[in-house]
Formats: C-alpha cells, structure tokens, sequence
C-alpha cells in the first residue's frame, strides 16, 4: 500500500503539468477535449493515434499547438496518390563535390508528425512509415538511421470519401494504438469558434512541459500500479473479442471475423495507465480500461460478412462485450 502511494505522490507531481497544456490547447481550440486527451494518452505512452473526421474539426491546429505547448518539432506530410516513399523518410542524393551520397532526411525526422489523408497514398508510401512507428528508426539506403524522441505519428482519414482512397492494411492499422472518430461541435461550441477564429489573429500558446520532461513523465506513467484483477479484466475484454462465447455471447461469434491481437492487450493497459495518470492517480481503475477500450479496440475487431449485413459495427459489438463482462 505504501508503493501505491508513493507512486501516486509521484504522479500527482510529475503530472501536474497535463492541466496547463489542457489550459493552452483551450486558448485555441473549443471544445474537442475527447480528442486532446486522447492525443496526450498517445505521447504519454509512445503509441501513435488514427484520426477519423471529416475536414475543418481543428484536427491540424490541435497538433500544431500541442507541439508549441510541449516544444516538439512538428511536420505535416500531405498525403498524396503522387506522393512516394523517399518523400517521406528521405532518399541518398548523389554530390558530384564529393563524388559520393549524401542523405537527405525527410520530414518523418521530427518529433511529431501529421500524415494528412493517409489513405490518400498508395500501400508502399503508407509502409514507408511501418518501420518509423514500430522501431522508431529509419533506414535509407544501406545504413539506419534514429529519429528524434519522443517520436509521434498522428495520421488522419476521411470517412466520407472513398474515391482515390487506399485503405490502409491491417498490419497498418494495427501499429496506431488509438483510433478516434472526431465528430462535430455543439451548437455553442460552434458559437464559441466563429467568435474565436473568424479575426483570423494569431493566438500566442506558452510552453509549458519540455520534450524532456515528458520522456521522464512516460516513465512515471509505465509504473502506474496495475492490481492482478484489472490485469485479468484487461485480457478477459481481448479474449472476448476473438471467442466471444467465453462469456455468453455465442450469438456474436458469427458477427467476428477476427479478434483483437496480443498487441491490444498491451496497448489496452498502456492507455488505461496514462488515463489515470490524466486523472492524477498512481492506480489503475477499471473505469479507466473502460474509458479507453473503444479507442484501443474499434480498428481491431474485424466485422464479418454477417455483422455487416446486418448493419453491426465493430463499436457496437465492442459495446455489447463491454456490457457483458463483470467489472472487477
């Protein structure tokens, strides 16, 4: 017991940080708190987040002022049909000075990257990216090459438009830890942005943690106390996902094609730990599993033929697991 406070003593201080970005990003944005909390759970654990929006929900603006708040290096990829692997990690330039190779590093060498429109861009630009995500390192030519920590990929996607789209393959997906679907604001936030934004004037964002403060933040939030019955709910939930008659819902079994990998549960308790530490605790809650499962899972289950027939989405079959199972 004692452990578990001093680790809460240590988040409450190391965390206390994560309510003056929140106060930041509000100077700009309005509303999406969902969305900015999310994108925090990503750079508290190193994992890299899927954004599904239509355009014009700030999705650009808040990663840019999160990067100033934290002072990271940010770069934007434009995604294109045109667009090609050495425009993203770099390509070898021949100097006819020195008759030899020089590398000239692309944009991925940055702390924080936005791939706009991912699935704008053909397989081999969107595997480009495969090796930065996983191995957080690049490799041109015949030499590799490190990337700047912390190292985080936020790519975006239009749910609307399928025509020259490139969807992205499920080894692809499966390296985003989180996917989230961004959605409109309310009417009063609307409000809110037309008076903020309509003057077009600069709003100035103060930094207010250094990317080495939140490498030291990361390890704080790896040692979030975790008790065996959690750890149990978290397997419990991925093991749903892949034979849901484990726990009473044969009738779901038809619905899934394929189940969450052992990647999920890890990714699973890495959020669920930086949820906590969101909320200034050094324990993780099953509340806090909940909170983040659908962001963690709704890439991850596969729907079959049938589900979909039957107008079941992997969020809503998802839901039901999530009712079903006991709650430790």
């Amino acid at each position: 017991m004692s452990d578990i406070r001093a680790i809460t003593d240590l988040v409450r201080q190391h965390s206390a940080f994560v309510d003056r970005l929140m106060e930041q990003a509000n100077k700009r944005i309005v509303g999406q708190r969902y969305m900015i909390e999310r994108m925090v759970i990503g750079l508290l654990t190193g994992g890299h987040v899927l954004l599904e929006g239509v355009p014009g929900l700030a999705k650009t603006l808040t990663v840019r002022t999160l990067s100033e708040a934290i002072q990271l290096d940010f770069q934007r990829i434009q995604f294109t049909p045109d667009l090609l692997p050495a425009d993203v990690i770099g390509t070898m330039i021949y100097n006819q000075r020195t008759q030899d190779f020089d590398v000239r590093r692309g944009p991925v060498f940055t702390n924080i990257v936005l791939a706009d429109e991912i699935n704008r861009a053909p397989a081999k630009v969107q595997s480009a990216l495969l090796e930065a995500m996983q191995e957080q390192q690049v490799t041109i030519g015949d030499r590799t090459y490190p990337l700047p920590r912390p190292f985080f990929v936020l790519a975006t996607q239009n749910p609307v438009e399928q025509e020259g789209t490139y969807p992205l393959p499920e080894a692809q997906v499966d390296r985003f830890m989180l996917m989230i679907k961004v959605g409109y604001p309310t009417r009063e936030e609307e409000r809110q942005i037309m008076d903020r934004m309509a003057d077009g004037d600069d709003i100035p964002v103060e930094p207010v943690v250094t990317g080495e403060q939140l490498l030291e933040a990361r390890s704080i939030v790896n040692a979030i106390y975790v008790e065996s019955s959690v750890r149990d709910y978290i397997v419990d939930i991925i093991s749903a996902t892949r034979e849901p008659a484990r726990v009473g819902l044969e009738r779901l079994t038809d619905y899934i094609e394929y189940g969450a990998s052992p990647r999920a549960s890890i990714f699973l308790l890495r959020a669920a730990r930086a949820h906590a530490f969101l909320n200034h605790r050094g324990f993780v809650m099953p509340e806090d599993v909940k909170a983040v499962a659908p962001d963690v899972l709704r890439h991850r289950i596969i729907p079959s033929f049938e589900a979909e027939a039957d107008e079941r989405t992997s969020e809503s079959l998802l839901r039901e697991l999530l009712e079903h199972i006991d709650v430790p």
